[in-house]
């Protein structure tokens, strides 16, 4: 393989709070939700949503609306708000096993649904050189679209099968990339897509690849 291409949310960063503080929002409601099914569906349902690439409080509303109908509560104006002020402004912070990249001695590169703020949000956390920053709000499409990938691949001037792609999502990330010859992986760290035969379980698993 001549290049790796990573997303980022869910894959590199995450935000360790978010699902605590929903889990607290929801208790002073008077709705006690184990903490592992919080995750399980506010992952299921991110699968089903599209996220722009700047989010915002309409947004939110939204997202958060069918989370709960997923946990079975109906989302009342109050816990929508606390939920919302909650889950605002929370630090990312990186997986234990991103710093894997460090050690990759082929090109490394970005394909995120996310603004322009994400080229020097990745200093704070790595610091590898990205040869490549993909970000939908520059280029003007966001995954699923097979468009965004194939500006990526223009850019990179790699084939391809050349290519591995890591990414959290099934739906915008290891399908519109399979369909264009990319080799991929699911990064699963908590084995929610058992059936998927591309999943790994840490970053560490694509050494063999490389």
């Amino acid at each position: 393989m001549k290049y790796i291409l990573f997303d980022v949310a869910g894959t590199l960063l995450y935000k360790p709070d978010v699902h605590t503080n929903i889990q607290q929002a929801l208790l002073r409601h008077g709705f006690a939700v184990d903490l592992a099914d919080i995750k399980f569906r506010h992952k299921m349902v991110s699968e089903s949503i599209f996220f722009p690439d700047r989010t915002d409080e309409t947004f939110y509303q939204h997202f958060n609306t069918e989370f709960l109908y997923a946990l079975g509560i109906v989302p009342e104006d109050k816990l929508m708000l606390d939920i919302y002020n909650s889950c605002s402004y929370l630090k990312w912070e990186q997986f234990a096993d991103a710093n894997f990249l460090e050690r990759i001695n082929i090109p490394v590169g970005i394909i995120s649904n996310f603004n322009s703020t994400l080229k020097e949000r990745l200093k704070s956390f790595f610091d590898i050189t990205f040869a490549d920053v993909f970000v939908s709000e520059e280029l003007g499409v966001a995954k699923p679209k097979s468009a965004f990938y194939e500006k990526a691949l223009e850019q990179i001037g790699i084939d391809a099968s050349e290519i591995i792609y890591v990414g959290d999502s099934v739906k915008l990330d290891l399908a519109p990339a399979q369909k264009l010859g990319i080799k991929t992986f699911l990064i699963d760290r908590d084995n929610y897509f058992p059936a998927q035969k591309n999943r790994i379980g840490s970053l560490y698993e694509l050494e063999k690849w490389l």
